[in-house]
């Protein structure tokens, strides 16, 4: 009987994943992955896998990778923000640390095939959104190496969230699992970002707001509370119309603003490429952010760096985001905005 790996968070997309697949008669073993030092968050989490574990009859595993997710992961969010970047930490992770700890940890089980909770789909080739659009997490593995693919299952990919909640609600043992708070996205963070950079260094700097012309207009209370696209939480002196961010510039502890008009893009960079497809020029439609639409393109790369043409203007562009390439519903990589 041909074995898969299931990555278990504790909640309940990865908890059913588990049972889909025991279901489809492979032979399952879970694996947990510690990432960050919050104790109780861990506890609470290894304890429903312990029940899940139980109730499906599979064995599981805890791997402690705190120190790794530490260099890999939060230490470049830290360092990201204060730079005045506008970091992606889930699609980072998803390369560094959470695939490749998954895939090398089969290797050494002798475990081919993996498997995670995670609303998309793949074909061994590409990644594809998940059929649930208000769920879809294409966008965070377009980072993934593309050795990996082959080896990927993603059973959740032809769900939609409220019916596999209402199946698991049948189930006596998931339904507390499937009561519980959804957990957010980024998994260190507990309640805001800032929280997180106050115990690395000062946020609470007031500086100067300044127009494109580098004027002096306004103030506010420190550059990394700010990204590109924020219209709230500085003052204009003297404003009759919204100001939104325009940049960053951290050495200076400044914050650029300007109107709607100014904050338009049609032209973005990508570095730092992750392919799936070997095309260098080609059509297709880019997505700036996680819950943004995506819009028509027009890419060409040249070695790490892809240019890309946008046929409608985008609003929000920030330096240290993903832009995630896609012909329909399919991935075709990705880079880093700069």
């Amino acid at each position: 009987m041909e074995k898969v790996l299931v990555a278990m968070s504790g909640g309940v997309d990865s908890s059913f994943t588990a049972k889909l697949i025991k279901d489809m008669g492979y032979e399952v073993e879970g694996v947990y992955m510690m990432f960050h030092p919050r104790k109780e968050y861990h506890e609470k989490n290894i304890e429903n896998i312990k029940k899940v574990s139980k109730y499906l009859g599979i064995k599981y595993h805890i791997l402690d990778r705190i120190q790794a997710f530490e260099q890999n992961v939060y230490k470049p969010f830290v360092e990201s923000y204060i730079a005045g970047l506008t970091p992606n930490p889930c699609a980072l992770c998803n390369r560094v640390m959470k695939f490749t700890e998954l895939i090398n940890f089969a290797d050494e089980l002798g475990i081919e095939k993996v498997a995670t909770g995670h609303y998309a789909k793949t074909d061994g080739s590409f990644i594809y959104e998940g059929r649930d659009k208000s769920k879809d997490q294409s966008y965070f593995l377009f980072n993934l190496k593309r050795e990996f693919l082959p080896r990927i299952t993603f059973p959740l990919g032809e769900w939609i969230k409220e019916d596999l909640k209402k199946e698991a609600m049948k189930i006596e043992l998931l339904r507390s699992i499937a009561e519980q708070k959804e957990s957010s996205e980024i998994c260190f963070v507990e309640k805001s970002y800032i929280d997180v950079l106050k115990e690395h260094t000062e946020v609470d700097l007031p500086g100067e707001v300044v127009d494109v012309k580098g004027r002096v207009i306004g103030e506010h209370k420190g550059y990394m509370h700010y990204t590109i696209g924020k219209r709230k939480g500085f003052r204009v002196y003297k404003a009759h119309q919204p100001h939104y961010v325009l940049d960053i510039i951290p050495q200076l502890n400044r914050i650029v603003v300007g109107t709607k008009e100014q904050l338009e893009r049609r032209t973005i960079l990508l570095r730092g490429l992750n392919m799936f497809t070997d095309k260098k020029e080609f059509r297709c439609s880019i997505k700036i952010r996680y819950r943004t639409h995506k819009v028509p393109a027009m890419v060409k790369i040249d070695g790490s760096v892809a240019a890309v043409e946008i046929e409608e203007p985008v609003y929000g562009v920030a330096k240290g985001q993903a832009g995630v390439l896609y012909e329909g519903e399919k991935v075709l990589g990705g880079g880093w905005i700069v």
